[in-house]
């Protein structure tokens, strides 16, 4: 009877254990290397990263699709001498696969240089990867500033 009753706790214990997700390093690599060329404003690292058929809800409450962030990318104006730079890193990273679709959910830190002044920047963000033609894509993006304390 012990016996059993051991067996079926490490069972329940295995089943409520979340499991890593499959492709986890594979997400995180093309997360981390987004947020990079986001820091720059590269063109093809967000045609890389977005689908086609993306829809994005940033944290101002505005929906828009690729080509409106690829036409703000584009347009932007080449950044001069003194302007203020912001990097992206992620942090918390969260990765919930499913088959050819996952989850990922972080904590996004915008760290901006202003005048020799550091602002720091938290946004909740989650996004909806897919996997088509072996090439994992963002087909749903939420962005929620967080609250400074």
């Amino acid at each position: 009877f012990a016996f059993v009753m051991l067996l079926l706790t490490i069972g329940a214990i295995a089943q409520s254990a979340p499991r890593p997700a499959k492709d986890e390093a594979e997400l995180t690599k093309l997360l981390n290397e987004f947020l990079a060329g986001a820091s720059r404003n590269d063109a093809v690292v967000h045609d890389r990263f977005w689908a086609d058929d993306v829809i994005y809800t940033g944290s101002a409450g505005k929906r828009r699709g690729k080509a409106d962030i690829m036409h703000d990318v584009r347009s932007a104006p080449a950044p001069k001498q003194g302007d203020p730079t912001t990097v992206f890193t992620a942090e918390d990273i969260r990765i919930q696969q499913y088959g050819n679709a996952a989850i990922v959910a972080f904590r996004l830190v915008g760290t901006t240089v202003k005048d020799g002044k550091t602002e720091v920047a938290n946004y909740l963000n989650s996004g909806t990867f897919v996997k088509r033609k072996g090439k994992w894509q963002v087909v749903n993006w939420q962005s929620t500033k967080m609250a400074t304390s």
